[in-house]
């Protein structure tokens, strides 16, 4: 897939696959197009009762957007539970170059000047794509996905793509469909009209609950 760019990937995304590597180090590219989806259905996303509690208790500063290529490089890290990533350098590439073009966003978690956790992904109309999180402190990865389905939740978007559904993601609502009625679902949403910034950057933590629960 060496003709691939910003604008190929972002088509791609519209039609329902996406790209992967076989590992950190080969240069090579494949498209996914799983017969199973994940998704993370915003009307029903469960909050734990403990990271409702850590989330007032503020342990990281939250922000969007200010160290895209750093958070992509940290979701590439090997880590205890994961020996290899499907993140190559061309992939950080090309997701650098959607998010210079508007169209892909971090949110980060912060330890003063650390960056100890946090999450990436595309955003295209109504639909946000996530792609990876990766945790440096406790529970940082968790905050940073509460704090990004409070921004989708806010800004209008209708469809959150995990691709595929984990133990760590279950036990926020994440659920499996079908493609056909996935690609039905991500039609609709990629037709609407959303805004990624409609929260407020510096939104305080029970802003970003009360975002989340008033839909749930």
């Amino acid at each position: 897939m060496s003709e691939i760019d910003a604008e190929v990937l972002l088509r791609a995304y519209a039609y329902g696959v996406f790209p992967m590597a076989e590992s950190r180090d080969d240069p090579e590219l494949y498209w996914i197009d799983p017969e199973a989806r994940g998704i993370l259905p915003l009307e029903s996303f469960h909050i734990p009762k403990r990271l409702r509690r850590t989330i007032r208790q503020a342990p990281f500063d939250i922000r969007v957007d200010t160290a895209f290529r750093e958070t992509m490089l940290g979701c590439a890290e090997a880590a205890p539970n994961r020996d290899g990533t499907w993140i190559n350098d061309r992939i950080v590439d090309l997701y650098c170059e959607l998010h210079e073009n508007g169209h892909a966003h971090s949110v980060e978690c912060w330890q003063g000047s650390l960056l100890v956790g946090g999450l990436y992904g595309v955003s295209l109309g109504g639909a946000f794509f996530g792609e990876s999180m990766f945790s440096r402190a406790t529970d940082a990865s968790k905050v940073a996905l509460v704090y990004l389905v409070a921004r989708l939740i806010r800004g209008g978007f209708s469809l959150l793509d995990t691709q595929f559904v984990t133990s760590h993601l279950s036990q926020f609502g994440a659920i499996e469909i079908p493609r056909d009625e996935y690609r039905v679902r991500l039609f609709d949403a990629t037709g609407q009209d959303a805004d990624f910034y409609s929260l407020p950057l510096d939104a305080s933590p029970d802003e970003v609950l009360q975002s989340v629960t008033q839909i749930s």
